[in-house]
């Protein structure tokens, strides 16, 4: 699949780290692929340490589903010392309980705590290699919570125009 997209001009890959065996196939699959592949890692920290050992790319992650505060520095050590970006994925279908109560529902402004609070994470530990991603099913609100995010950081966040691409290459790969 990965050479698939490759072959349609895809210029990076995510791949879904659910375990350990999954973080450790990211060598064999780097192997055989000549784009970056970010690990996407969900909770666990050690997936995200291994993956960075199987020789990823970088990580996508949320700082503050990752655990205590020395795992995320263990991730972010281990990110540091290999000059490895951190994406920080930010969802409206699975926002924070306290933002859902704070707002009544998914918001731009909520959309943008959230992905604030895991990047204060990251920058508190003196780690700035980082990128944000928001989305929600809603474009109105996805494109609001882009530009109440870049009043805020200077961090890479996907733009529309990129959506575009992305969702070009999607539709080719679907045909």
């Amino acid at each position: 699949q990965i050479r698939d997209l490759e072959a349609a001009g895809c210029e990076i890959v995510r791949v879904a780290v659910p375990d350990m065996d999954s973080a450790r196939a990211i060598g064999e699959i780097k192997r055989e692929i000549s784009i970056p592949l970010i690990a996407d890692i969900h909770f666990d920290w050690r997936l995200a340490l291994a993956s960075i050992d199987a020789g990823a790319d970088g990580l996508r992650l949320n700082p503050g589903n990752i655990g205590s505060t020395e795992r995320i520095g263990e991730v972010v050590r281990a990110a540091s010392e290999r000059k490895l970006p951190i994406r920080i994925g930010v969802n409206a279908g699975s926002l924070e309980k306290d933002l859902l109560e704070k707002y009544g529902e998914p918001t731009a402004p909520a959309l943008v705590e959230s992905a604030m609070r895991h990047v204060r994470i990251l920058e508190e530990m003196g780690f700035s290699d980082i990128k944000v991603s928001i989305k929600a099913s809603s474009v109105p609100m996805t494109v609001e919570a882009y530009r109440l995010l870049s009043e805020k950081v200077d961090y890479l966040f996907l733009s529309f125009s990129d959506w575009k691409r992305k969702i070009i290459i999607c539709l080719l790969l679907e045909s």
